[in-house]
């Protein structure tokens, strides 16, 4: 009974600790570049779009397709920061914890 009890307290905890971390993650921001710093993005350690900074020079109509690819590159270079963030921080919070390989867990 001892062994239910304990782990349902650890349950408990990884729960606080997910929230405490998925909390933190939508605090963080990372800043994604493309073109030399031309174009920056920048996200939420879960993703999600907080700005773009488009330097005025790109802003003429002759430059829109070099303008959407750059920002398609910001935004990549942005999203691969914050995932790597994410697994950092998912690896601190499991560490020791007996996780069968493959096996993401939901954040």
């Amino acid at each position: 009974m001892k062994d239910i009890m304990g782990m349902m307290k650890k349950a408990q905890e990884m729960q606080a600790k997910m929230g405490e971390m998925q909390a933190e993650l939508e605090a963080t921001e990372v800043v994604g570049n493309a073109g030399a710093g031309m174009v920056t993005v920048t996200l939420t350690g879960k993703g999600d779009m907080r700005g773009v900074k488009i330097d005025p020079s790109l802003l003429k109509a002759e430059e829109a397709e070099m303008l959407e690819d750059l920002l398609i590159a910001a935004h990549t270079d942005a999203r691969s920061k914050a995932e790597e963030i994410s697994q950092s921080k998912m690896q601190e919070m499991t560490a020791g914890m007996p996780i069968p390989p493959g096996m993401k867990l939901p954040f």
